[in-house]
């Protein structure tokens, strides 16, 4: 990308330049790796038609949605549980962080599996185990001595069988759906993140009051496992969906003609900035998701579940779509791509902290719903900002670069809402929670700010500036 520098190109220029750039980039690429990125632009004839594109991302949207409805299932019926089983927020800090211990180990592996045997495969089997133990958790929590165990040991499954689900996906419509149409399809996917929370929120507050917590376990469990009988059914036959040993094995080896090259990627200071700041922006991210809803249930009372567990996610949908717009704008109209990245972060964590920050020194509800509704809304801005950006650094290997900043989010993740139940147990306040998570949101803005480019390490030769 050029800068803007007020001189105008025309068309054909620009055109000769993009072409310029594409066999600069080519030339630059090891042979398995551009071998690789032909295989990715269709050349071995396996991309879906444009019909099939449409389905598969439509099932794939409801299996997005699908994933956070039993994601947040948790969260959401927390209160009543604690109630139940008498549990302290220590206790049910553990209940909510064991899905992160799970979530940050399968990631890299999902990732890497995928490529070997084909991400829908794993999808399936990965949706096959989160919706069969959401679905029997209220049973087994009934028949346990220790709830709490039994609790904490499913979150910690669920949190294994989903956390190869993204990078299962990226792998997928990596390989099936063309460059031109990709863009689409991932924000289209993506989207289901919101859904997901949004639906759970309305659906899983009125089974909460009408039928009981073990009702927000079974309702996303049992739809799920619909969902899988579907893809099986409409979408996979049982040829596609059978995993031979061979393949397996072949799945998790990892040849060296094809190995990444970390060593080279992680003495790049923007790839630890990058990461830094992917660290700090999820760990932040599942203290919200997981703290949110008994912060509003504490702190207003009287207050209907449906209004803060539907309405900051409602929210975040047209704000993800809106920061995706302008930074395309942005650059489209000549601004340099890193700084388009940097003011994305910086809407993305530094605005969204100071409306966390607002929550915690309000007393009226409606004003904490316009500070969260802002809060989660901004945070969707980090797609266009690290998000993207760790695909501008190595392109070659976003997915499995992608997976590692992850799963260090997730561990963190694990930390920041196990600490965050402490903080408050501790000082029974949430202003001690909420300034935890504009500080950690600071360190990773601030770092990012300082050491991040949009310039590709993944090659041998001089990387491109963006």
């Amino acid at each position: 990308m050029l800068a803007k520098k007020g001189s105008e190109v025309n068309g054909a220029d620009l055109l000769s330049l993009h072409h310029h750039k594409q066999l600069q980039t080519s030339r630059c690429l090891p042979p398995h790796l551009h071998q690789e990125s032909m295989k990715k632009e269709g050349a071995d004839g396996s991309l879906w038609s444009r019909s099939e594109s449409r389905i598969w991302t439509l099932m794939l949207l409801l299996g997005t949605c699908l994933l956070y409805c039993t994601r947040v299932s948790m969260p959401i019926c927390i209160v009543a549980m604690s109630t139940h089983f008498g549990w302290d927020k220590k206790q049910s800090g553990i209940a909510l962080s064991s899905f992160f211990w799970g979530y940050c180990l399968t990631q890299i592996v999902g990732g890497h599996l995928s490529d070997g045997i084909g991400g829908e495969k794993v999808i399936l089997l990965s949706a096959s185990a989160w919706g069969s133990i959401s679905a029997v958790t209220p049973l087994l929590i009934y028949f346990s001595s220790a709830p709490l165990t039994l609790t904490a040991c499913s979150r910690f499954l669920m949190g294994l069988s989903q956390g190869v689900y993204f990078p299962s996906l990226t792998s997928l419509l990596s390989r099936k759906v063309r460059e031109s149409e990709r863009s689409f399809a991932y924000s289209t996917v993506g989207t289901g993140s919101y859904f997901g929370t949004l639906v759970m929120g309305a659906a899983g507050s009125l089974l909460l009051d009408g039928c009981g917590w073990e009702s927000v376990f079974y309702f996303p469990g049992m739809l799920t496992l619909i969902w899988v009988y579907c893809m099986h059914k409409y979408l996979l036959n049982d040829k596609e969906i059978t995993i031979p040993l061979e393949d397996l094995a072949r799945g998790f080896s990892l040849p060296k003609e094809t190995k990444v090259p970390w060593k080279q990627i992680f003495k790049k200071p923007p790839v630890w900035a990058v990461i830094t700041a992917q660290l700090c922006v999820a760990s932040t991210f599942f203290t919200l998701l997981s703290w949110l809803p008994t912060f509003f249930s504490e702190t207003f009372p009287d207050s209907k579940g449906w209004i803060f567990n539907v309405i900051p996610w409602l929210v975040a949908i047209p704000s993800s779509l809106l920061s995706g717009f302008l930074s395309d704008q942005f650059i489209s109209h000549g601004y340099k791509v890193i700084t388009v990245r940097k003011l994305m972060q910086v809407m993305g964590t530094g605005v969204s902290s100071i409306f966390a920050l607002g929550m915690a020194h309000t007393s009226n509800f409606y004003q904490a719903i316009i500070f969260a509704s802002a809060c989660i809304g901004l945070q969707t801005f980090n797609h266009s900002g690290i998000s993207v950006n760790i695909q501008e650094l190595a392109p070659s290997c976003a997915g499995l670069l992608f997976g590692v900043a992850n799963t260090g989010g997730a561990l963190l993740g694990v930390v920041c809402v196990y600490l965050a139940g402490h903080l408050i147990e501790s000082t029974d306040s949430w202003v001690s929670v909420f300034n935890f998570v504009a500080a950690v949101n600071a360190f990773g803005l601030c770092t990012f700010l300082i050491f991040g480019k949009a310039q590709r390490v993944d090659t041998a030769c001089a990387y491109v500036d963006l």
